[in-house]
């Protein structure tokens, strides 16, 4: 043996290492050949490829006169370390197989993979070492033994993967057992590892096997997820270069199997199995466009040319194995039919691992039928990975003599020879005899729907090729085309001519008809609802993690489509709705800057994924429509994608209302990125017009890249305006002077809600008013009758609780958010302090106050009115007064009161009523008021009975919606920039237009008034200014003592300093005391922005950095 070993030595030291070149040439010149030869046939390509190898290794190993060169390079390669060989191929076949693995599958199928890989591999070892042991007549130990066995057990990914991918098994059986053989690959070379090391006279308790075990499969799983890491974070740093990041996976595979096999001392193939499935569930989405078809077609090719390689360097092995000179059948006669016999008994070990397990491959995952574990059985196929561990058996004896020569003949030549046969067998017989079992058990077949739906699409090709046929049969140079000369080569349509069937209206007696169709179709429409996901991900429209939450809550869909009906939406339920935790997060003492950033992160991602939900489902619904048109199943399919949207729509709808900032940022983020783009496509039609030289190419390219890139790595985000600019634009706060707003601002504070919170509850004692800026609340009372309230809710700018911290009452109505709410609190001491100082002050927080309180007790009237309206309302159609004992008052017909304060009483029916309370008169239509209006009254005339104060709404202005009928105002700017008339136009529902000068307001006597027009916006504009009272409905002898307000003074507008830019207000004429901002606004600068060419420069123009704009008149 030792002669033998130094003739090799002395031949090695004779060979060119170059000519190993030129057996890789040749390898992968019969690869070619054989793929282009065997397609279409039943042969696998790598069956194939080791028959061939077995060739080339008999030709040099088997004849006298050998291959020269050819074979020179042969036995380099055959010679090679088997380390080494394990290195080169292992990382980038593991690697290109897992990333290209299915996700969803491997999540579902992830159990029965471990328990294949597991203890079935412990149970095949152990069933193939004790056979071995006892029935083989070499008298090996059982370490020796279970050595073998452990080789043998572990089905190899190189050869059932490519396998599988030929014959074009299920999706579900494919991932099971490409899974299986992939952990099989590092259980294998883990039980080689301990075995091995047993052999060599290590000794290992049954609590340092476990730790052994433990540490290199989860060490290798921690060693794979850190690479994977440490990569993808490396991939958002490169821009734009295909070619660096394709390098970076093919280095970090290579990378972590050397870390971890030789490092760590580690699994490297288990190593390298999670970087790919990590790749797999995370970094997909990084490669889009053309930049993925590279990746694939790239690993796709380094797949195929290390297959090649690799199988016929297991059939030269196998041929040296057999014809070499250390040759087994030299010393033993048997060995042919000890191999047959280890075959046969590999194969029953396979069935008995298959069988003791099937219970629980069963229950786990997919589960799995009968045949799909016959055919798990006949896929276990050895391959590579087993045939070079045994000659690293070999190799490592070479190294290490000191071992008794019984090892040493049956290391060195049986592993290889029975390890090289059951490769053999395994290919040649399993590998080609699998397509006949899957034909045997049916497995192969369409399902009738499919047939179907295939006819079909075969008759619409037909009719696609009718219709290219008729754009093109005539041509102006070489004249008409000849069409049954075209069909005879078109032969995929030859059987298309016949009656047009569609492929779900047959009769309800077909066979075919049956609940397959449903799910056929629904499958198929998930199907291009992931597909327009992948668009959208290569468009810009959404991000890497929101298509990743999009497919996979498309993947979860597939699998329930047999039971129930369309369900994606789902599974993104939990990624639209807030978590629990986000309530933590507003109980804790966490910065409220840190909570309002991640729940407008938490919005964005809500909204990406529901608008790309909604644009998916109506591509897929337009797509299925176009295909088989609206059949019955067809509009099933389409009914259950409309119901899937609804919840999707009325979320961003509540976005749109609450927080629209945040749908405009992402609308501009989209729009940005889709000029760029096609700025991008029209650089690249250049090039390929070659209008431009390439200087002048270059230049362009960068410049726009530079562009992209400045925009993915800052893109445009989300801004809360201030909580000063907030304070400031509130209509409560806004309209305060500066004295008193100061007083009160100084304790207000921010706060985010989150939906469901309750703000207050009913009858609990007023501690405070809340401000809403951004959000919907929602009310609910035991004691207010809500049989009229359709919509019980408040908008941003509703000021909550104010009129219970006048009175001192306890709180009509429970407040709960309805959405996310940005909102201030101000406590009932701070408005407490500020009441009765200022007549002017008490009178608007009375009005203000009034405002909720029209929602609660009339919603019939005013539910539907926006705040906006409202506050027209009490600034152009309401009066305000304050009675004392004896004084009495009758309200007219088209006017509504509400007792804000005090007693009165009516004479017929004899009554009390105590505020708050909404008074009517008794004649007109009062048919409104309904049979339970508990805080309604109405008679002909009231009597006070204490001091009280009366707020009256003229309501003959009202549209049957209950929408304020308005003049024609020429105080808004139309054209460019149109005033929006809904509340939820914008985020404090500013008006966007200009005001134009006072000369031309007073010349337009129909229009709003200016105070209208100011408390549209901040609610009331206050001064000191004392007022006559205005003309009332009541009689004259109401008290003189308390002076109201006129609705048709005209006061000067109110400045409000936000985000970014800030007004001007100069030369109000006021009161004692300056209007509201007054101070502060003296130093800010005017910007115009007016459209208005008459007026211009009269106007004093204001941003702000919302959704919303306003502009400001300069007073006369």
């Amino acid at each position: 043996m030792a002669s033998a070993v130094m003739a090799v030595a002395v031949e090695e030291e004779s060979v060119n290492p170059t000519d190993a070149v030129l057996f890789v040439g040749i390898s992968l010149v019969l690869g070619i050949a054989s793929r282009h030869v065997l397609r279409g046939t039943r042969v696998p390509y790598t069956v194939a490829l080791l028959v061939l190898g077995i060739g080339m290794g008999s030709l040099e190993y088997g004849t006298s006169h050998r291959l020269g060169k050819v074979g020179d390079g042969i036995r380099i390669w055959a010679n090679i370390d088997p380390d080494l060989l394990l290195a080169v191929f292992l990382p980038a076949l593991l690697f290109e197989s897992s990333f290209l693995m299915d996700v969803h599958q491997i999540k579902k199928c992830i159990a029965q993979m471990i328990i294949l890989a597991g203890p079935g591999v412990l149970i095949s070892t152990f069933i193939l070492g004790s056979a071995v042991k006892l029935i083989f007549p070499y008298n090996w130990g059982w370490k020796t033994s279970l050595l073998l066995g452990g080789l043998l057990s572990a089905t190899d990914p190189v050869a059932v993967v490519a396998l599988l991918k030929e014959l074009g098994a299920s999706k579900k059986l494919s991932t099971i057992i490409e899974g299986e053989s992939l952990m099989n690959d590092g259980t294998a070379i883990v039980v080689y590892t301990l075995f091995f090391r047993m052999v060599n006279g290590s000794t290992f308790s049954w609590g340092t096997i476990i730790m052994f075990l433990s540490q290199v499969s989860l060490g290798a799983v921690g060693m794979g997820i850190a690479f994977g890491l440490v990569s993808y974070l490396w991939l958002g740093f490169i821009f734009n270069d295909t070619v660096i990041e394709i390098t970076l996976t093919l280095a970090v595979s290579y990378l972590a199997y050397f870390t971890s096999q030789e490092g760590a001392d580690i699994s490297g193939v288990l190593t390298v199995m999670t970087l790919g499935m990590f790749y797999a569930a995370v970094a997909r989405t990084a490669f889009i466009g053309e930049r993925q078809q590279s990746l694939r077609h790239f690993w796709e090719m380094v797949a195929y040319i290390a297959n090649t390689l690799i199988f016929i360097l297991s059939g030269v092995v196998i041929a040296e194995g057999i014809l070499g000179g250390d040759s087994i059948l030299k010393h033993e006669e048997n060995a042919w039919g000890y191999l047959i016999l280890l075959y046969v008994l590999l194969q029953l070990s396979r069935a008995i691992v298959v069988g003791s397990l099937y219970p629980l491959l069963r229950y786990f995952g997919y589960g799995l039928d009968w045949k799909e574990a016959i055919v798990l059985v006949w896929s276990g196929l050895r391959g590579a990975v087993a045939l070079a561990l045994s000659l690293s058996v070999k190799a490592r004896f070479y190294h290490n003599k000191q071992h008794n020569l019984y090892l040493i003949v049956f290391s060195l030549v049986q592993f290889v020879f029975f390890t090289g046969g059951t490769v053999f067998l395994t290919l040649i017989v399993n590998g080609s005899t699998t397509q006949f079992i899957l034909r045997m058990l049916q497995m192969d077949k369409l399902s009738a729907a499919k047939r179907r739906i295939l006819e079909y699409t075969k008759y619409e090709m037909m009719k696609k090729a009718l219709e290219a046929f008729g754009d093109l049969v005539d041509d102006e140079e070489l004249g008409p085309a000849d069409w049954p000369t075209v069909k005879k080569y078109i032969t995929c349509l030859h059987d298309s001519e016949g009656e047009h069937i569609h492929p779900h209206t047959s009769s309800e007696n077909d066979t075919n008809v049956e609940h397959m169709h449903l799910s056929d179709i629904r499958i198929r429409f998930l199907n291009g609802v992931q597909a327009a996901y992948w668009v959208m991900l290569e468009e810009g429209r959404i991000t890497q993690l929101t298509a990743n939450i999009l497919m996979q809550s498309v993947d979860e869909a597939i699998d329930l489509v047999q039971s129930q009906a369309l369900c994606d939406w789902n599974g993104l339920k939990a990624n639209v709705h807030f978590p629990n935790y986000y309530k933590f997060l507003q109980t804790t003492r966490f910065p409220r800057k840190v909570v309002t950033y991640f729940t407008v992160e938490r919005l964005e991602s809500a909204c990406y994924i529901s608008a790309a939900f909604l644009r998916a489902h109506r591509i897929a619904r337009q797509q299925l429509l176009d295909f088989i048109g609206d059949s019955e199943i067809a509009l099933a399919v389409i009914n259950e994608s409309e119901t899937q949207g609804e919840e999707a729509k009325k979320f961003l709808e509540d976005v749109r209302t609450t927080f629209p900032q945040v749908l405009r940022v992402l609308k501009t983020r989209q729009v940005t990125y889709s000029v760029l783009s096609h700025v991008i496509e029209y650089v690249q039609d250049l090039e390929k017009s070659g209008l431009l030289e390439e200087k002048e190419l270059v230049h362009l390219h960068d410049a726009v890249q530079t562009d992209l890139k400045k925009f993915l790595r800052n893109p445009p985000l989300v801004k809360i305006p201030k909580a000063h600019d907030l304070i400031s634009a509130n209509p409560l706060l806004g309209a305060l002077p500066s004295s008193v707003r100061e007083k009160i601002v100084g304790s207000t504070k921010e706060t985010m809600k989150l939906r469901a919170v309750t703000l207050y509850r009913e009858e609990s004692k007023a501690n405070g008013v809340w401000l809403i800026s951004n959000g919907v609340v929602k009310w609910d009372s035991k004691k207010i009758k809500k049989r009229y309230s359709l919509h019980p809710t408040f908008a941003h700018g509703s000021t909550l609780g104010l009129y219970e911290v006048l009175t001192g009452k306890r709180y009509l109505c429970d407040m709960i958010t309805d959405s996310v709410v940005l909102g201030f609190f101000i406590e009932a001491e701070k408005i407490s302090s500020v009441v009765g100082a200022n007549d002017a002050v008490d009178d608007f927080l009375w009005q203000e106050s009034s405002i909720v309180l029209s929602k609660l007790l009339v919603p019939q009237i005013f539910e539907k009115m926006t705040m906006h309206d409202l506050r027209t309302l009490v600034a152009e159609r309401s009066t305000m007064s304050i009675y004392i004992d004896g004084e009495s008052f009758e309200l007219p017909q088209n006017m509504i009161g509400f007792l804000l304060e005090g007693f009165v009483k009516t004479q017929v029916p004899l009554e009390l009523i105590t505020a708050p309370a909404a008074l009517f008169p008794s004649y007109g239509d009062r048919s409104f008021l309904g049979s339970d209006g508990s805080f309604c009254h109405h008679a002909s005339s009231y009597i006070v009975e204490s001091r009280t104060r009366v707020i009256m709404f003229e309501i003959s202005g009202f549209e049957g919606n209950g929408t304020l009928q308005r003049r024609a105002s020429s105080l808004i700017s139309h054209g460019d920039n149109p005033s929006p008339a809904k509340e939820h136009s914008g985020l404090m529902s500013w008006p966007q237009g200009s005001f134009k000068s006072r000369h031309e307001i007073d010349h337009h006597g129909n229009n709003f008034s200016a105070r209208a027009m100011q408390l549209s916006m901040y609610g009331s504009m206050i001064s000191n200014e004392r007022q006559s009272p205005a003309t009332s409905p009541k009689k004259s002898s109401h008290s003189k003592s308390y002076p109201r307000i006129s609705p048709t003074e005209k006061r000067g507008l109110t400045t409000v300093r936000s985000e970014g830019y800030a007004t001007v207000n100069k030369n109000v004429n006021v009161g004692t005391e300056s209007l509201v901002g007054l101070d502060d606004a003296t130093h800010s600068h005017a910007m115009d922005y007016s459209s208005d060419e008459s007026g211009g420069e009269d106007e004093h123009i204001v941003r702000i950095d919302s959704p919303s704009t306003l502009s400001f008149t300069r007073a006369p």
